[in-house]
């Protein structure tokens, strides 16, 4: 008999159960004694059943699918977030719609709205970028919404919203502080938003002004860099910019707010003779797997990407089997990995 042709009228007659209770045992119901389990479960291997999820998902009202949407799969933050958020769900059984937004306004509100049909999908990942707070509060898909990321702020209620991160702040204080202690003294930040309102950018500038602070260093506004973007490009353009210095006003340590923008920097330095760290120490945010493997390494905050991705999993899934509770605002853990562009060893 075929995997596909087992019903569970099979397994219950093979297990000597109702079929009824080979059901329960199916969808992990609770009340069911440790030894009928073990037989359903025997009879279940033996057979080779295959539960069909389609019809367990229309009996239930449910798709079986979980939308993800993030900004860039080409960035790999996201790339690694993204396979990260993946495996999380399949673990559970379910199917992740994957939405590339680009972060363009109409894209973010489609998968908000769950793109015209509410039973497409069951609940929604998101790193918003063009989204305001009122645009999320307002959805008008009918399911729960777990955001990640910083560039969105809203209020904690019961409108079925979670949010998981990390403490911007402190871990922009913690990449300065380091390069604070190696010491360096001109220490510069690259990131500042330039063309579009950042929340994130602005959290890493406040961490990296409140080191500075407790260190007892000026504070140059020369030294904070705007970019229009964060990608390669701009962290590139932000050298030439920090070269186009007198050389005495150039900065001996650079802080940048993402792992792209300091590998940006660095290729615009080093082409012009700069020696990383010898000449300016460089750290960079987000740990990506690039960063390991650039010559030199790159120091980097390290977010703890598996946390994020299996916190906001679970999260969702709670709202989807009716978690009523107020909303959740998650911190999850960061490590700064010491690399070679601050003369640290390799990981």
């Amino acid at each position: 008999m075929s995997a596909l042709a087992v019903t569970q009228e099979d397994v219950a007659r093979r297990a000597g159960v109702a079929r009824k209770t080979v059901s329960n045992v199916i969808s992990d119901y609770p009340h069911v004694s440790d030894r009928i389990r073990k037989k359903v479960l025997a009879a279940i291997e033996e057979l080779g059943y295959q539960p069909n999820r389609a019809a367990q998902n229309l009996r239930s009202g449910r798709s079986g699918m979980i939308g993800l949407a993030v900004p860039e799969l080409d960035v790999s933050y996201f790339a690694e977030l993204t396979r990260l958020v993946v495996q999380a769900t399949e673990r559970r059984g379910l199917t992740v719609l994957i939405i590339q937004t680009f972060g363009d306004l109409t894209r973010e509100h489609a998968s908000l709205n769950g793109f015209g049909h509410q039973r497409l999908i069951d609940g929604l990942i998101c790193s918003p970028i063009a989204s305001s707070g009122e645009d999320i509060l307002n959805r008008g898909g009918g399911f729960p919404v777990v955001l990640l990321g910083e560039q969105v702020s809203v209020a904690p209620d019961h409108a079925g919203i979670d949010h998981v991160g990390i403490d911007n702040v402190a871990a922009a204080r913690t990449a300065t502080e380091h390069l604070l202690s190696l010491p360096r003294r001109r220490v510069a930040f690259v990131g500042a938003s330039r063309s579009t309102e950042s929340h994130m950018a602005d959290l890493r500038l406040a961490g990296y002004r409140q080191a500075l602070a407790a260190a007892g260093v000026p504070q140059r506004p020369e030294l904070v860099f705007s970019v229009n973007g964060y990608h390669r490009r701009d962290g590139a353009e932000a050298g030439r910019r920090i070269l186009a210095l007198p050389p005495e006003e150039r900065p001996d340590g650079v802080f940048c707010a993402n792992d792209l923008l300091a590998q940006g920097l660095m290729r615009a330095l080093h082409d012009t003779g700069y020696r990383i760290p010898h000449d300016v120490a460089v750290v960079g945010f987000d740990d990506i797997d690039e960063a390991t493997y650039s010559i030199p390494s790159l120091t980097s905050v390290s977010p703890d990407k598996a946390q994020i991705a299996e916190t906001a999993v679970a999260l969702l899934l709670d709202r989807v089997n009716g978690s009523d509770e107020a909303d959740h605002d998650t911190v999850t853990d960061f490590s700064l990995v010491v690399r070679e562009s601050t003369a640290g060893p390799r990981r």
